[in-house]
């Protein structure tokens, strides 16, 4: 006897969105490669290649991740600046 697979929900079309393929896990398989879409087939001379970034996307990324970094690190020492003041002329007096 063998086990139907269940039927996927109408939303659902089979794309993987997170791969959870990790190394160290009980189910790891090295070199295991996910399907393809169905319908979806490779043209002649076209790779499956990685999406790498451009020098100028990969500034515009660290920057802006240093920019939420600073931002997250001046509210902290803003918090911390108003803390030590209301102790010294509210809390202490």
């Amino acid at each position: 006897m063998t086990k139907k697979k269940p039927e996927q929900p109408e939303w659902d079309d089979g794309r993987t969105i997170a791969n959870m393929n990790v190394e160290g896990m009980p189910w790891y398989s090295p070199g295991q490669r996910f399907p393809r879409r169905k319908g979806r087939k490779k043209t002649e001379g076209q790779e499956d290649q990685e999406e790498l970034l451009t020098k100028q996307e990969s500034r515009y990324f660290t920057w802006g991740a240093l920019k939420a970094a600073l931002l997250v690190v001046g509210v902290l020492c803003a918090g911390l600046v108003l803390f030590i003041l209301f102790c010294q002329y509210v809390w202490f007096r």
